[in-house]
């Protein structure tokens, strides 16, 4: 921790792959105020969402457990009535806690319910409703239309430029005190308004065509051919990835970043420093757009830079890191006990060392796009594993599975489910996965997820699945729970016996 105070500033885009921030490798891609705080901090290089989804992956952000352990496993899908976000478990410590920008976790419409959850601080509180809230009707309508940047657009008119000015406002006043600062951008995602010089800045631009743009997914799931439709017959060699609007609106975006981190280097220059991104899009790879219930790098890799005093710079971090090692992070960097319903080990000794690895493997799941419409497939019931090598994914509703190794195949061209001279990694990580499963009582579970087709010598399921018990672990904000056979607390949650 840096100079006695406890102090954090997470830093969030929406829709940014890795390779969309130059310090990753693309140097066509403006993001200077991104590629300093790299150059001052680590960069981790296989760091995974939750679930490559905007509601959920900040479901588990913000609460420290998955999304299907939350409730939020859906946009449009609350928190649980019982689950308190790290901005409750901090401000009942006597940390401020504001959050200005994009939520998506109130159960309301994409822009939110604009008003202010537990924990928050009210006057900093800003979602996309009370931004809309502030505007005429037409106003409100341009602000949804990617054309109005072309229209000269101002910068003082966007939803990225207001956030960040409230955090200029809130770093400022506090900047002497114990904090926790969120700035959730909804840039770069659609509309990808912007005013120029970032409007046009990426005209004529062509994004780079990675080996998998040619993956036509022959021996993978149908799902994902289904999701390709018709990108599957096309030419490939003549696929032209032109999304002017989207790089511009990111380097936009960072740039307003770059804002907020002048002013933490003026008000608040011990603070520890977060920048990530809720998923990544598929621009073409493996024939597929936008997001979904996949675990390839280029939707549920996520970009994830950490800097602040005594984290070392200019450090590249390859081992396996999640969304779901943060919150626990910022307890301990806190100095507050990490709580028990917690379902990831904090990042922190990795960040200040970052020869330790953190984690064995990362898990990413998906359940549903949302719930107000069967966009994105609808119900596609996905768990997948990375052990910083290996990949698995298991697609419930599916009857192929996926098996990648990324050391000899790191664009994940060849499915490798089938693989007999694979069996021994694909049933290591298959355990791994159902035993994470069991231990974060995911309620999707089921003896269908360990039947496999590929999965062989294995005894005929039972009814009684695993035959985990009903309880599990929860902390201060809730007694004990009760034992179902003796209505006693429970010691410890073990398999009903």
């Amino acid at each position: 921790m840096g100079a006695g105070k406890r102090q954090i500033v997470l830093l969030m885009t929406d829709s940014t792959r890795q390779d969309m921030v130059s310090c990753y490798g693309n140097p066509d891609m403006r993001t200077p105020c991104l590629d300093a705080l790299a150059e001052r901090g680590v960069r981790y290089q296989n760091a995974y969402s939750c679930q490559p989804v905007c509601g959920p992956a900040r479901s588990a952000l913000f609460t420290g457990i998955y999304p299907h352990s939350n409730g939020s496993f859906g946009n449009c899908i609350a928190l649980g009535a019982n689950v308190k976000t790290i901005g409750q478990r901090l401000s009942d410590n006597g940390i401020r806690t504001a959050y200005v920008g994009k939520w998506h976790l109130d159960g309301g419409d994409y822009f939110g319910l604009g008003v202010c959850p537990e924990g928050w601080d009210p006057e900093y509180w800003y979602d996309m409703r009370n931004y809309l809230e502030e505007l005429t009707e037409e106003e409100r309508v341009a602000s949804r239309q990617y054309e109005t940047c072309r229209k000269g657009v101002e910068a003082d008119f966007t939803f990225g430029y207001r956030c960040t000015q409230r955090a200029i406002d809130f770093l400022e006043k506090h900047g002497e005190e114990d904090f926790f600062l969120t700035v959730s951008l909804d840039e770069p995602h659609q509309p990808m308004l912007c005013p120029e010089p970032y409007a046009s800045m990426f005209d004529g631009y062509e994004f780079p065509k990675s080996p998998n743009v040619w993956d036509t997914l022959e021996g993978k799931p149908q799902y994902q051919q289904i999701w390709a439709g018709r990108n599957r017959e096309t030419d490939r060699d003549a696929v032209k990835i032109r999304v002017s609007g989207f790089l511009g609106c990111n380097s936009f975006a960072d740039a307003q970043l770059g804002r907020v981190m002048e002013s933490i280097s003026k008000y608040a220059p011990d603070a520890l420093v977060i920048y990530t991104s809720d998923h990544g899009d598929a621009l073409e790879s493996h024939c597929l757009y936008a997001k979904g219930p996949v675990m390839y790098n280029e939707i549920a890799r996520v970009p994830l830079l950490i800097a602040g005093p005594g984290v070392p710079q200019g450090v590249v971090d390859e081992h396996p890191v999640s969304h779901i090692n943060l919150p626990a992070m910022v307890m301990e960097y806190m100095g507050l006990p990490v709580p028990k319903c917690f379902e990831g080990k904090s990042l922190l000794e990795e960040v200040y060392h970052p020869e330790v690895r953190t984690n064995e493997y990362v898990v990413t799941e998906f359940t549903r796009y949302e719930i107000d419409h069967d966009g994105f497939g609808g119900i596609q019931m996905m768990r997948a594993i990375f052990d910083g090598r290996y990949k698995l994914a298991v697609h419930l509703l599916d009857l192929v599975d996926e098996f990648y190794d990324q050391e000899q195949d790191p664009y994940e061209m060849k499915n490798l489910i089938w693989d007999e001279s694979c069996d021994q990694e694909k049933v290591r990580l298959h355990q791994l996965l159902l035993d994470w499963m069991n231990l974060t009582r995911d309620p999707f579970r089921g003896y269908q997820w360990k039947f496999r087709p590929w999965r062989k010598n294995l005894e005929n399921p039972t009814w009684d699945c695993d035959g985990y018990t009903r309880q599990r672990e929860n902390e201060e904000y809730e007694p004990r729970q009760l034992d179902y056979s003796t209505g006693l607390p429970m010691k410890e949650a073990v398999r009903h016996k």
